[in-house]
């Protein structure tokens, strides 16, 4: 199985890619793709698109997908999986891809009784398929609507991870690797690899 993989750093990061492939290189090759434009055929051979997460404002959008916006899109629409984590999860939005249905997605920063309203790098306490962690987030979003399958929760209660069809969208990120816990207050809370299994399983389940 293959999957597609945009990289533009710092908006959809090398850091987030690498700790892509490396949870799911057991069972994915990859192939990349950047802001410029893609062949025709390029995503005629993978199983999905993902779009990871990064620093920076997700309106830059524009910028990054003026050439291959379409192409992506078309993918979805007629079909293929979707995965996007942080920046890539507000991208499936309305005012981006609009690859959902009935769904917000929003800063969890910004949602009714957050438990943080800070963007920084912190290790959030999440319920992930009925089991505590606390996983790597930064600035993530949050999903409201009741027409998707919720795979993870906040604090709060609202949706973390979620799936709607073809499309798999998560605010934190089980991607992390080691050195993004190098902070005193993060060192504790770093997952030894549990969270690229809960990756790979949740890629595998739409």
């Amino acid at each position: 199985m293959k999957i597609a993989l945009f990289i533009h750093q710092p908006a959809c990061s090398v850091d987030s890619a690498n700790g892509i492939i490396e949870a799911l290189s057991s069972q994915y090759s990859f192939k990349l793709f950047s802001r410029d434009q893609v062949e025709d055929t390029f995503f005629d051979d993978v199983d999905c698109v993902c779009v990871p997460g990064g620093i920076g404002d997700a309106d830059r959008f524009d910028t990054l997908m003026k050439y291959n916006y379409d192409t992506v899109r078309d993918y979805v629409k007629q079909g293929g999986k979707y995965l996007g984590i942080c920046m890539g999860a507000y991208w499936a939005g309305n005012d981006y891809f609009d690859l959902l249905d009935n769904v917000k997605v929003d800063q969890y920063i910004r949602r009714p009784n957050t438990d943080t309203h800070r963007p920084h790098p912190k290790a959030m306490p999440v319920v992930w398929n009925n089991e505590s962690h606390r996983m790597y987030f930064y600035d993530g979003c949050a999903f409201e609507g009741n027409n998707f399958k919720t795979v993870a929760t906040y604090p709060n209660m609202d949706p973390m991870a979620i799936i709607q069809g073809r499309v798999g969208l998560i605010g934190c990120h089980p991607e992390s690797n080691k050195y993004w816990y190098n902070k005193k207050y993060l060192e504790p809370h770093w997952h030894q690899g549990i969270h690229y299994k809960l990756l790979l399983d949740f890629v595998n389940s739409f």
